[in-house]
C-alpha cells in the first residue's frame, strides 16, 4: 500500500463516516462522531414499496412467526469468525419511515442499503455481524494501523416473513428497482442524504429459492465513490437481506468481497 499524505487520512475517514451513516443505521453505533445529515423535505416514496402483494396466496408458503424467525436467526455459534449481535440497539435498527427515496421505484434498494425489510412483512427479526479486525504489525505506521483497526467489515441481517405471496413480490420489486434505478438514485436514511451513482448485480446467492446480489456505488464527500454490497434472498415465505460495508476498503477507495460465509450460514438455518 502506498503511503498517504497527512490530509488523506482525515478526508478518507470523513468519507468512511458518511458512508456508514448513509449505508446502514448500524454504523451510527460504530461512528458516533459522524456529522448529521441535511433535511430532505422534498423526498417522495415514503412508506412501502409501490407494488402490491401477489394475488396468488394459495401458492405461497405460510409466513413464519416472530418466534420462528428468532429461532432461525444467526447466532454466535453459527459463525467461525467475528461477532454476532442478536439484540440490536436502537441506533442499529432503522425504521421503515426513516428511509425515503426521490423515486418511489428505487425504495426497495434504499431499504436494502439501510437494513430495512422491503414491503410490509408479517414479522421481522434483525441481526448484525462484525468481522474481526486484523492486528497491525508491530512496525506498522499510523496509517496502516488505522486501516487494520477499521477492517473486518459489518453486515446487517434482516429476516422478514410475508403473507399472501409477499415474499415473491419483494423479489419482483427489487428487480423493478434494479431495472429503473441502475443508473443511480438519491435516498435519505436516518436523516442522511446520499446519492447512489450506479447499481450492478452479480450471481444469485446460493441456498435460496431466488435472490439477487447487488453492488451499489455511492457518491460520498470530497468526490469519493465507494461500494456497498447487498444480498436479498427468498426461501419460501421468508426473505433474508444482507447489507455489508467494509470500512478499511472504503477508506482506501477499494472494492471488497461480500462475506458469503455469513449469508451461507444464515440461509442454511432456514432449511
Amino acid at each position: 500500500m502506498s503511503a498517504l499524505s497527512r490530509r488523506e487520512p482525515t478526508v478518507k475517514s470523513t468519507a468512511v463516516r458518511r458512508t456508514a451513516l448513509a449505508a446502514s443505521a448500524a454504523a451510527l453505533a460504530l461512528l458516533a462522531t459522524a456529522c448529521g445529515g441535511s433535511d430532505d423535505k422534498g423526498d417522495e416514496g415514503k412508506g412501502d414499496s409501490p407494488s402490491a402483494a401477489s394475488s396468488s396466496p394459495a401458492a405461497a408458503a405460510e409466513a413464519l412467526t416472530a418466534a420462528e424467525l428468532e429461532k432461525a436467526g444467526l447466532v454466535q455459534a453459527d459463525v467461525k469468525d467475528g461477532k454476532v449481535v442478536t439484540k440490536l440497539p436502537a441506533t442499529d435498527d432503522a425504521a421503515a419511515d426513516q428511509v425515503t427515496t426521490e423515486d418511489a421505484t428505487c425504495l426497495p434498494l434504499a431499504r436494502l442499503q439501510s437494513g430495512v425489510p422491503v414491503g410490509s412483512p408479517a414479522a421481522t427479526v434483525k441481526r448484525s455481524w462484525t468481522g474481526t479486525p486484523e492486528k497491525p504489525a508491530a512496525d506498522a505506521d499510523p496509517q496502516e494501523a488505522l486501516l487494520a483497526g477499521l477492517g473486518g467489515g459489518k453486515v446487517l441481517i434482516t429476516l422478514a416473513s410475508y403473507e399472501d405471496g409477499g415474499a415473491e413480490q419483494v423479489i419482483k420489486d427489487v428487480d423493478a428497482a434494479l431495472k429503473k434505478c441502475a443508473g443511480g438514485y438519491t435516498y435519505t436514511a436516518v436523516g442522511e442524504k446520499t446519492r447512489t451513482v450506479k447499481v450492478t448485480t452479480t450471481d444469485e446467492p446460493k441456498g435460496a429459492d431466488e435472490g439477487r446480489s447487488v453492488t451499489a456505488d455511492m457518491d460520498l464527500d470530497e468526490g469519493v465513490q465507494a461500494p456497498m454490497k447487498m444480498v436479498v434472498a427468498r426461501k419460501g415465505s421468508t426473505v433474508v437481506s444482507f447489507a455489508a460495508i467494509d470500512f478499511a476498503a472504503l477508506a482506501q477507495g477499494k472494492d471488497f468481497d461480500f462475506p458469503a460465509e455469513i449469508s451461507d450460514a444464515q440461509l442454511a438455518k432456514l432449511n
